[in-house]
């Protein structure tokens, strides 16, 4: 992937902005022109005739800029498919910022420009920053970096009652071993596991973490939290494997239904107390070192793994102040 041209229809050039209409871009009739130098052409994708019409060009001209219809993504990752790995890139004229990142990162390759109005621009320019980052981090999708985990030692295990727990249903699948971090402290959470497990009695939930109840914090990609009652669908939580490493996930949905829990407490290597209410089901599974624990099968003394952070929080950040949660 290569970072992606900003062009402007009309207004002022800024930062960011790569060309102009009418300034270092020009169209003529369908040509396309860069710096009075011919460089492609405009093709009308907005019938199945003009798909095919820029599909074709593919490998024979240096720019195809798609002017769409009704369909939006759809033409664009057909001419994508057609030019990938050829010479050949790709321009699409946006006309909303809701359209913005569906082009920008289509078949996980994105169009090669922009072509956009002033109103658009700022979100244009949000897709160029980020098409950024993942080159940055050698390509990938979603940000990856160390984190570090902590052991936790189980000191009591109990009945809690019944209340409104919430699963986390993510847009991209977990891999066995990742979950989220949680817990009823801000400053001390557990790692639950993702639903990846499969069962003879249930079907696995790979996009899904059973992530307790709704007054609990958890870890957002940006190292705030919030509370699992105030996350929704569009969030960017943190998403952490067993051996430390950690990634960006979005929130596609978020389920509740009142079911029973189990209350259980740890202390962490500095002899903090913390805490979480987890659904009683043995398909909700937390990580240790030696493997995973079903919730229904946890006993004091057992050792788990988590985060410790120390720091008091206030709305989700790091403040110094003290405050005490029990």
């Amino acid at each position: 992937m290569i970072l992606v041209q900003i062009w402007l229809e009309s207004g002022t050039r800024q930062e960011g902005v790569d060309l102009v209409l009418d300034d270092d871009l020009s169209i003529d009739g369908d040509a396309l022109y860069v710096n009075g130098k011919q460089v492609g052409r405009r093709v009308d994708v907005s019938t199945s005739e003009g798909q095919g019409k820029a599909r074709a060009m593919a490998g024979s001209v240096e720019w195809i800029l798609l002017d769409l219809g009704e369909w939006k993504m759809i033409p664009i990752e057909n001419v994508i498919a057609s030019c990938d790995g050829g010479p050949t890139k790709v321009a699409a004229r946006i006309s909303s910022a809701e359209q913005v990142l569906g082009a920008a990162f289509a078949l996980e390759i994105g169009v090669d420009a922009l072509l956009v109005s002033e109103d658009v621009l700022p979100t244009a320019l949000i897709a160029k920053s980020q098409r950024g980052e993942r080159i940055e981090h050698t390509g990938e999708e979603e940000k990856s970096e160390e984190f570090e985990l902590t052991s936790l030692r189980i000191i009591e295990v109990k009945e809690g009652g019944v209340g409104d727990r919430v699963c986390v249903d993510l847009t991209s699948l977990l891999e066995l071993g990742e979950g989220m971090l949680v817990g009823s402290s801000a400053s001390s959470m557990v790692l639950v596991h993702g639903e990846t497990v499969e069962s003879e009695f249930v079907p696995t939930r790979p996009f899904r973490v059973n992530a307790g109840a709704a007054h609990t914090y958890i870890m957002l990609a940006d190292g705030s939290t919030k509370y699992l009652s105030e996350l929704e669908m569009g969030d960017e939580v943190k998403v952490t494997s067993s051996d430390g490493i950690s990634r960006t996930a979005t929130v596609g949905r978020v389920k509740i239904e009142r079911r029973p829990f189990i209350l259980f407490k740890w202390i962490d290597e500095n002899h903090n107390e913390a805490g979480a209410l987890l659904q009683q089901a043995e398909t909700v599974r937390l990580v240790s070192n030696s493997g995973l624990i079903s919730i229904t099968d946890l006993s004091p003394d057992m050792e788990i793994i988590g985060w410790s952070g120390g720091a008091g929080r206030h709305v989700g950040i790091e403040i110094s102040a003290d405050v005490t949660e029990k």
